[in-house]
């Protein structure tokens, strides 16, 4: 997949088929519609496109009104975003970064200059609750208003949704006399697939209902950061990766495996978050990390070998909330019961 910064590329101008959104976290409503958009490419005989932006554009405006609470907690890194975006078979992803510029430019300019001038859409695929342009005036209606005069295909993907199961807590009387197996003990509501889905499973740490949206476990890739070398001192050296972005939409403790390091992944525990027990004013500066220890080393990579390398870390299942702890031999105590319990977890899957 090509990547281009901006839109103002000369490879750019020749005909494409175009789909435009944030993809936060790329989960399985996207992956329809990118499949869709794939299929309209090869129809068309033209590359597919995506235009995503950075930042996401309510983080502009919760920075130009310092109003943080409008910012939505990220799902994915862009790292992780294009890699997905890859993974879906699109051949090209105009990366545009969101500003006053763009914030204030008209539906009919932003049509014109950007979609068809800038990317030579010829058809364009768009989510049924699309909008668009200054003050978000331009809608689905809008856009196949204007393709008409511009000789623009304009597809629209509805909702996409997904069965998922969910516990009865009390038995009917049938099942209490035995009369229906356990499979009658669920039932299965339909749930509109969406990246706020995906932010609100994640943020109660329901990582099993946040992969079923995804259609992956949720992972965090990147490349590991010389941190404060603090787990050094507490027998836990961690691999640490900066997740960059305003706020991320699950925090805490997580049984993880690690990808990249060697062949098989890795067992391990991670914490994502701010760690509350340090100084905010440490060498990371108050950022995101995702801190991953892994409950056995690699035999054949040293000990400094994880540096630089660019790592995966899929979030299986989340222990608990970050804690706050009162000195560092309460802190390395509270690492012991973690990888303990990750242990334990890991004891009860088939295979890993």
């Amino acid at each position: 997949m090509k990547i281009f910064r901006g839109f103002q590329h000369p490879e750019l101008a020749k005909p494409c088929a175009l789909t435009i959104g944030n993809f936060d976290g790329v989960h399985r409503g996207h992956q329809a519609m990118l499949a869709l958009l794939n299929s309209e490419a090869r129809h068309r005989g033209v590359p597919s496109c995506v235009m995503t932006f950075e930042p996401h554009p309510r983080e502009f405006f919760a920075k130009l009104t310092h109003n943080p609470n409008l910012a939505p907690p990220r799902v994915a890194n862009l790292r992780d975003k294009l890699d997905e975006l890859r993974r879906c078979g699109v051949d090209q992803c105009v990366v545009l970064r969101f500003d006053e510029q763009l914030a204030n430019q008209s539906p009919q300019a932003f049509v014109q200059e950007v979609l068809v001038q800038g990317l030579g859409a010829k058809y364009i695929l768009v989510g049924d609750d699309f909008r668009f342009g200054k003050q978000r005036a331009g809608d689905h209606h809008m856009l196949t208003q204007m393709g008409q005069q511009l000789g623009l295909d304009v597809g629209k993907m509805n909702s996409y949704e997904i069965s998922l199961p969910r516990s009865i807590e009390q038995p009917t009387q049938a099942q209490a006399e035995g009369l229906h197996p356990f499979e009658d003990n669920t039932s299965y509501t339909p749930l509109r697939v969406s990246s706020s889905a995906v932010r609100l499973a994640l943020s109660k740490g329901q990582m099993q209902e946040a992969a079923q949206l995804l259609g992956r476990p949720y992972a965090i890739s990147g490349h590991v950061v010389y941190g404060r070398q603090l787990g050094r001192s507490l027998d836990a050296r961690t691999l640490n990766i900066r997740f960059k972005a305003q706020s991320a939409a699950t925090q805490g403790i997580f049984v993880v495996l690690v990808h990249g390091l060697s062949p098989k992944a890795l067992h391990g525990v991670a914490n994502f978050g701010v760690r509350p027990t340090l100084d905010p004013n440490d060498v990371n500066g108050g950022q995101i990390l995702l801190e991953t220890h892994c409950l056995d080393w690699p035999s054949g990579l040293s000990i400094e070998g994880g540096y630089g390398k660019i790592i995966k870390i899929e979030l299986l299942h989340k222990l608990h909330d970050e804690l706050k702890y009162d000195s560092l031999a309460a802190l390395q105590k509270g690492i012991q019961d973690d990888c303990f319990r990750a242990r334990e977890w890991f004891k009860h899957l088939p295979s890993t």
